[in-house]
């Protein structure tokens, strides 16, 4: 029984977990922000995943927040520009840290 338990807390931390990081770019106002990757680098979930994940969730939050709260087109600009900036620093930050590790981190562009 205590088995069944845990598998189930898994799952469910993995469904939380998994809606909170988009599949793809995010239009914006200007174009789209960097991509938010979906799974983590060399499929290995580490605290720096971990980490990223809680960072996106927190930036999400704070633009709905701010969002909310603006009365203006300046406001949401400057909403959505700061959600850009942290998108893009939480995946330095995450990419860096794995690179220092060992993990090879790229992309790979198939065209004609």
């Amino acid at each position: 029984m205590k088995i069944r338990n845990m598998i189930l807390t898994a799952t469910g931390a993995t469904m939380i977990i998994l809606p909170a990081v988009g599949a793809a770019a995010h239009p914006s106002h200007r174009g789209e922000h960097e991509e938010i990757l979906t799974q983590p680098i060399a499929d290995v979930q580490n605290n720096y995943w971990f980490d990223y994940v809680a960072d996106i969730r927190e930036a999400e939050h704070e633009l709905q927040k701010d969002l909310a709260r603006a009365t203006d087109e300046e406001d949401r600009r400057d909403a959505r520009e700061e959600y850009r900036n942290e998108i893009a620093d939480a995946n330095k930050d995450y990419k860096k840290e794995m690179r220092e590790k060992g993990y090879r981190v790229g992309r790979v562009t198939v065209g004609q």
